[in-house]
């Protein structure tokens, strides 16, 4: 039949050989629904982006404040600017629901996402034959897997922060397994021995069972003196027991890591004053306290 040639139609038209016989007879046929669908959503896609990004805006106030809170909580490893993103693309990601097709839809978490191997192509092929598609997409960047990339992403940890609160109980929240001779490590030495010394914080989300101190102006100079840190001003400084850190280095997520580095820890093990504050934090933190701000604002 005769297709009405309407503005809107722009199904892409390929020939098609049947052999009929011995005579070959062309064809005209239109490809794939889903193709001819997507060229016209790459055409509307800038004005979309633009759109979506006006909305974002409007909220963004919100979740930079949540995130130097969170920054504030947890230390200044954490990357506020990293935590933003992520809960955006989070958003995105609840947003689909509005177009689910009436199945039951799971949204993924960002760590879980697969990009459909289709519409990749797809988009390879428009940009081969010219279309407006612009080169670089502003697509999810291809986010390693759980297993690859050793943790959960920040933002499922703070989530898993805001509804499970964290267990304090056991041996190792006692107070009396802290005496004169326990040793210690500079929490950005454990990040560094367990292999996370790229991203800042990353072992207080991943672990937020971990005991963890901050480290006091008295207890910094105390630090600084004996040449386990650098004498900088208002630097945040968190100790952890070692003992922890190596149970976690043995543990079945670590064990086999090529990017373990134990010699890095350098424990020490503190003056009795120090060890006799670390055991009242703990106790406090035991009974549901929270930690109190640390005295100087983390850089």
């Amino acid at each position: 039949g005769c297709v009405p040639q309407s503005p809107w139609n722009i199904m892409i038209k390929h020939r098609q050989v049947q052999r009929r016989g011995r005579r070959s007879q062309m064809t005209t046929s239109f490809t794939d629904p889903i193709v001819s669908m997507d060229l016209l959503r790459a055409v509307l896609q800038p004005s979309i982006n633009e759109e979506i990004r006006a909305v974002f805006n409007k909220y963004m106030k919100f979740f930079q404040k949540a995130a130097i809170n969170v920054r504030d909580n947890v230390g200044e490893e954490v990357d506020p600017e990293q935590l933003i993103q992520e809960t955006c693309r989070s958003c995105l990601e609840q947003a689909k629901l509005l177009f689910s097709d009436g199945k039951k839809v799971v949204p993924r978490l960002p760590h879980e996402q697969v990009v459909p191997k289709r519409a990749r192509q797809t988009d390879e092929e428009l940009n081969r034959r010219g279309s407006p598609i612009p080169k670089k997409r502003k697509g999810r960047p291809p986010v390693q897997s759980l297993s690859n990339d050793r943790g959960v992403s920040g933002m499922a940890a703070w989530k898993l922060k805001v509804s499970e609160p964290v267990r304090r109980d056991g041996p190792k929240w006692d107070p009396s397994r802290l005496t004169e001779t326990t040793t210690f490590v500079l929490g950005s030495r454990a990040n560094k021995a367990l292999g996370m010394g790229g991203t800042r914080g990353r072992l207080y989300i991943k672990h937020p069972h971990l005991f963890k101190y901050a480290a006091d102006p008295q207890d910094k100079h105390w630090l600084a003196e004996q040449q386990h840190m650098r004498a900088t001003g208002g630097k945040m400084a968190y100790l952890l027991i070692e003992e922890d850190i190596r149970d976690l280095a043995a543990s079945e997520d670590y064990r086999d890591s090529v990017d373990l580095r134990l010699e890095e820890l350098k424990p020490f093990v503190p003056p009795a004053w120090m060890t006799e504050k670390m055991q009242k934090h703990m106790e406090m933190l035991r009974h549901g306290g929270e930690a109190p701000p640390p005295e100087c604002p983390p850089e």
